[in-house]
């Protein structure tokens, strides 16, 4: 029984651990404007690059034109049904670095709904406010149910 209570309590601690160091990182965090753009209004410089990245789950900027865009990637998905969007973006200052994290949702097919049976890349991308770029881009994700 007290092994289990120290299972327990530690769990406890890490999460609370997590919690606070989330809080502190996002406390000083100025939130960035931005504005979705359809992929068929994307510049012809991010529709270009894509491919290079449509296999992995990230979050890339990229200048163009003296805009800042901001382009999260989902990989490689077997079926349609799967989806991203930018929820928020906040920019902070850490040892110097401007550090950008993009808080993304996902959203997944349910299990038993009828999809495709094709390989899709879901993507989101967003103009943003910022003036200059990022020296680090963090994704941060969660799933909507």
């Amino acid at each position: 029984m007290k092994r289990i209570i120290t299972i327990v309590a530690i769990i406890v601690f890490i999460a609370a651990l997590l919690f606070f160091f989330r809080y502190i990182r996002g406390r000083d965090a100025e939130n960035v404007g931005f504005d979705s753009i359809k992929p068929e209004d994307m510049p012809r410089q991010i529709t270009e690059v894509l491919p290079n990245y449509r296999m992995k789950e990230k979050a890339l900027v990229a200048k163009v034109n003296d805009e800042i865009y901001v382009v999260v990637t989902r990989g490689e998905k077997n079926t349609a049904g799967y989806e991203v969007e930018i929820d928020k973006l906040t920019l902070t200052e850490e040892n110097g670095e401007n550090i950008l994290t993009v808080y993304a949702e996902y959203t997944d097919p349910k299990p038993g709904d009828v999809t495709a049976q094709i390989l899709t890349y879901p993507f989101a991308v967003v103009r943003t406010d910022l003036q200059e770029l990022p020296q680090k881009v963090i994704l941060e994700k969660q799933y909507k149910n």
